[in-house]
């Protein structure tokens, strides 16, 4: 029996098409280990969102192949897709965003003839890559991919070029997938994907319509969508949030920026005014919705008055967590052709005075929920306490003792950050 040890670098979709790669390999007779472990297979599933994300998708390799040199050494993801020329000695099967599926029949190729599998893709990626998983070992929460790619084309990404066009699962596979997880036990299903809130673009349905048919499903307790642009919020989708119940009352909102000139710089589609009207809207149907959003600095032209005028935006929204995110140039997009860059230094101090301003931000949104009942998912017991979250995405320090897995009710006593005691 052949042992396979996986590192995964990057977003929730890297996570979901890891897991796929383990249960199939699972399947067919391989022994999953710890990465850290001397193995006969290592797995990278690279990412390429930032320079950090290069270094270390590198790194990894490198250290697989260091670790055991007679290993067969597997590199795929966004971080091969955006280098399809990188080498590496011992690296034995190279491959980008496509045939993740194909893993096991790749590896079987590979221990036949001892040769080096390229998979490069000249053309962008246009079909959907079908996987299903039925159980995601040590986890509360199971992932479903249900769409893939981006047409946006933002000024500071890759991913469009290393991701190809938007794609989407069929609603009829989606449907069972989330119905065969609820049947394995979770209670909690998190949609999926490069562009999620695009769902169906490319099938003869939308988002909107895929939320509702899940909503109907015996046993869902709580629907979290991993992330959604504030553009696919239509009043449909908005219609789903106040009607369907097992919707949570989170919502991911990438804002990127706080100024209106570098939106407009960064090509995204809306406006600071569209934009927090979007809010109040959403606001006027769940008024204690947690609203999450990313934001970059240090994007080329970002004057310090500008970065100030996003650190007022973000408080004047109420944002309850900032993903905080200094710009990366990425070779092939339009920002990296901008004049007006900023200096390395400047980006991690004004970062570090994002993550600050966020940390408020989260304090002032969980005091909110001092001395009210909440429902928790428990998640995790250690040291005498559970630990888990809230549908608005709190997390709770729990003293009594309840199952795992289980949604209880507790009492929210006081905050002790970065936890909500109860």
């Amino acid at each position: 029996m052949k042992t396979v040890g996986i590192y995964t670098l990057g977003c929730k979709v890297n996570t979901y098409e890891s897991e796929y790669v383990l249960n199939e390999l699972k399947k067919n007779g391989y022994e999953i280990k710890d990465f850290n472990d001397v193995c006969d297979v290592y797995i990278i599933n690279t990412c390429t969102v930032t320079n950090n994300s290069d270094s270390k998708s590198r790194k990894m390799i490198r250290q697989a192949i260091k670790k055991n040199p007679n290993a067969c050494v597997v590199a795929m993801g966004c971080f091969i897709a955006a280098n399809q020329n990188y080498q590496e000695d011992g690296l034995d099967i190279v491959l980008g965003n496509k045939d993740k599926s194909k893993i096991v029949s790749l590896l079987e190729e590979y221990f036949e003839t001892k040769e080096q599998i390229r998979c490069d893709y000249k053309e962008r990626l246009k079909d959907f890559e079908d996987m299903e998983i039925t159980d995601f070992p040590g986890r509360t929460r199971a992932f479903v991919k249900i769409q893939d790619g981006c047409d946006n084309f933002c000024a500071y990404c890759i991913i469009p070029y290393v991701r190809g066009k938007c794609r989407s699962k069929s609603e009829e596979k989606v449907i069972e997938e989330v119905e065969n997880l609820v049947k394995n036990g979770y209670k909690e299903i998190v949609l999926t994907g490069i562009h999620t809130g695009s769902y169906g673009v490319d099938l003869e349905t939308n988002f909107a319509d895929l939320l509702r048919k899940l909503g109907k499903i015996e046993g869902l307790h709580r629907l979290r969508i991993s992330s959604i642009e504030i553009t696919e919020l239509t009043s449909e989708v908005l219609d789903c949030l106040r009607e369907e119940k097992v919707l949570v009352d989170h919502l991911h909102i990438p804002i990127q920026a706080g100024s209106d000139e570098i939106l407009k710089r960064m090509r995204r589609k809306y406006t600071l005014e569209e934009f927090k009207k979007k809010i109040e809207e959403i606001r006027s149907i769940q008024k204690d919705i947690s609203i999450s959003t990313d934001i970059i600095v240090g994007f080329p032209g970002e004057t310090e008055e500008l970065f100030e005028q996003s650190i007022k935006t973000c408080k004047e929204i109420g944002f309850s967590k900032l993903h905080v995110f200094p710009y990366s140039e990425r070779k092939g997009t339009l920002s990296s052709k901008m004049d007006g860059k900023i200096e390395e230094s400047v980006k991690k101090a004004r970062a570090r005075k994002l993550i600050e301003v966020s940390k408020e931000l989260e304090i002032k949104y969980m005091e909110k929920f001092i001395g009210k009942e909440v429902e928790v998912l428990i998640e995790e017991e250690k040291e005498g306490f559970c630990y888990g979250h809230t549908g608005n995405y709190l997390h709770v320090r729990v003293k009594d003792k309840y199952p795992h897995n289980e949604i209880v009710k507790v009492t929210i006593k006081k905050v002790n950050y970065p936890y909500c005691e109860a």
